[in-house]
């Protein structure tokens, strides 16, 4: 990336945030400190107003604004493929908002940008998971998601694994993906307790006036990580691939939990989070001796289970067909 480039990225990453720090920039675009030094006295010499404070870091005085610049292609490619998750992932609010957003990016591209997105277009597409849906489903991440950011209390009804129905109040502290749905998290007042629900299960949910305070866990990483100690329904685990293996998992593994990834040079370490471990186990069976299981015990005498009896029976039938 030339000088220009990286200036205009750098005024661009100023006003995602109201303090960005130098060690971010340097960060971002593999650069030293010395020379985030000279870039952002070069945009202030240009005349535009940043400010700065020793040890917390750059920001832009209230009421500047960086005017429309146009996008690359990648970075507009970038864009048309996140819109083909949401299609997919999402509910029809988000949906919606992110459509709208896309037309606005749309609409600053050149001709050979616009044509090269609709050529993409035509050849790239995501599976949508099966999934069964109550009748009454409605559209409320958008509305989730306001209320996490304003720590407001959510008032819906809930069907559970059996259908049956349930009022449910609730202060949300998260959305999370996996297993192939979205779930709020949230603290439940009927259950006095934080709980996971599918967003695909909730009805008739309204936003109230009402605010609720942060309790002990507050946001969704806590509570991720409180999950252990406090044994509530999900169970974790990692497993490691191999690197050749790895590539062949990228649609299955989200239906089983997955979480996050580490890679190396031949290897890579999944870590899962879920309610069933025999089905995760069944799974992995299916890999053989390309995966390893690293930290979970459970899972590990379950799929050595498993192993023994497929041998069993295996045995069995050649004992069979041997007579």
């Amino acid at each position: 990336m030339n000088r220009i480039d990286r200036l205009t990225a750098i005024l661009i990453q100023l006003q995602t945030k109201k303090v960005v720090k130098a060690q971010e920039i340097a960060d971002r675009f593999e650069i030293t400190l010395r020379t985030v030094y000279r870039d952002v006295k070069a945009l202030m010499e240009a005349g535009v107003p940043i400010g700065s404070e020793a040890g917390t870091g750059y920001f832009i005085v209230d009421g500047y604004h960086l005017p429309p610049v146009m996008f690359t292609q990648d970075e507009a490619s970038a864009m048309m493929m996140a819109g083909k998750l949401v299609e997919r992932m999402t509910d029809q609010s988000v949906r919606t908002a992110f459509e709208g957003a896309l037309m606005k990016v749309k609409a600053v591209l050149n001709e050979a940008q616009k044509d090269h997105l609709e050529s993409l277009q035509e050849h790239i597409e995501v599976l949508k998971p099966h999934m069964q849906m109550p009748a009454s489903v409605g559209n409320h991440m958008s509305d989730l998601q306001k209320a996490i950011v304003e720590k407001r209390i959510v008032e819906f009804q809930y069907f559970n694994n059996q259908s049956e129905q349930t009022t449910r109040e609730v202060e949300p502290i998260g959305l999370f993906y996996y297993s192939a749905a979205w779930h709020l998290i949230a603290w439940c007042r009927l259950r006095d307790g934080f709980r996971d629900f599918r967003t695909d299960r909730i009805s008739k949910l309204v936003v109230s006036e009402r605010m609720f305070s942060p309790r002990s866990i507050s946001t969704l990483q806590e509570y991720l990580n409180s999950l252990q100690q406090t044994n509530i329904e999900m169970k974790s685990a990692t497993v490691v691939f191999d690197a050749d293996t790895a590539q062949y998992v990228h649609n299955s593994r989200h239906y089983f939990g997955y979480v996050s990834e580490e890679r190396t040079d031949d290897r890579v370490r999944m870590k899962f989070l879920t309610a069933d471990v025999h089905m995760l186990a069944r799974w992995l069976l299916s890999y053989g001796n390309k995966v390893e299981i690293e930290d979970s015990e459970e899972l590990m005498s379950i799929t050595r289970g498993l192993v023994e009896q497929l041998q069993a029976h295996y045995l069995k039938l050649d004992e069979v067909s041997s007579r």
